[in-house]
């Protein structure tokens, strides 16, 4: 039994602590090796609205925007040193411009706030990240967990969405039934039919790659089969999948960057394929 089994499915801040700390060795050199190079810039007018950029691509590289989890109530874009940072300081590695962004949060924040706010930033990279060595035609969009919802209800609100890819880890897309703590965000239970992005994500042509770990809770495994299901219908072919066995929901963002590089390659060859 490895670590991962032993730490269990149940989410909550024990979960999250148990797992950070498996990878803070290696993550924490990662964090000396990459600095960011533009912390804070305002994307938008609320104190939420700030993004921190890293790498120093030579020439215009595709710019990967990751957004965190945090039950849509809570999480950072530098939490703790480094934890939602390191995918930001990965992209960098890569060659490219990592961007990792903070949105605003429920309860003073509902639907579709966090879907506004990931256009807010895609649209301030796309007009800015230029400056920075990234190219602003090559945009991926990155989301884990409440990140993953935030991306896809980006999709909803905008079907044309200027990016060339779309990487959903671990979110909820509206095939189960809202937990009590989600009404926080989407407010009443029977307005979620029309505000899910569900059908936003199974309809769009963006280029996809959907994850899920094998310790996530039977909830988001649920979601993603019945994604996966419904975009074969629909398209008739799979999309880009990518099962992350031995990991937990936390550890699928916290992992990346370290010598774990299973997700990182199919996370790596799906940009390169998409920003060709």
């Amino acid at each position: 039994m490895t670590t991962i089994d032993r730490i269990g499915t149940t989410l909550g801040p024990d979960m999250l602590e148990a797992t950070r700390r498996l990878f803070d060795e290696e993550q924490q050199a990662l964090a000396a090796r990459v600095p960011a190079v533009a912390a804070d810039q305002a994307y938008g007018p609320d104190e939420r609205h700030r993004l921190d950029l890293y790498g120093t691509p030579a020439s215009a590289a595709p710019v990967i925007l990751f957004v965190h989890g945090g039950g849509f109530l809570k999480g950072d874009k530098a939490a703790d040193g480094w934890p939602n940072a390191a995918v930001g300081r990965w992209a960098a590695e890569q060659g490219w411009l990592g961007a990792v962004m903070n949105y605003r949060l429920a309860p003073d924040h509902a639907w579709p706030a966090g879907g506004e706010d990931v256009l807010a930033a895609i649209d301030w990279l796309a007009a800015n990240a230029g400056r920075f060595g990234g190219d602003p035609q090559r945009i991926v969009l990155v989301g884990t967990s409440a990140g993953a919802v935030h991306g896809a209800t980006a999709v909803r609100l905008r079907p044309d969405l200027a990016v060339c890819g779309l990487v959903l880890m671990s979110g909820l897309y509206g095939y189960t039934p809202l937990d009590a703590r989600d009404t926080l965000y989407y407010a009443d239970e029977a307005l979620y039919p029309e505000r899910m992005p569900r059908d936003a994500v199974v309809a769009t042509t963006l280029p996809i790659l959907l994850a899920c770990a094998e310790y996530d809770p039977p909830r988001f495994q649920a979601e993603w089969a019945g994604l996966i299901r419904d975009r074969l219908a629909q398209h008739g072919h799979l999309p880009r999948c990518h099962y992350a066995s031995g990991h937990n929901h936390y550890s699928m963002a916290l992992h990346l960057g370290t010598s774990d590089r299973r997700l990182a390659n199919e996370l790596a060859g799906f940009v390169r394929n998409c920003c060709r």
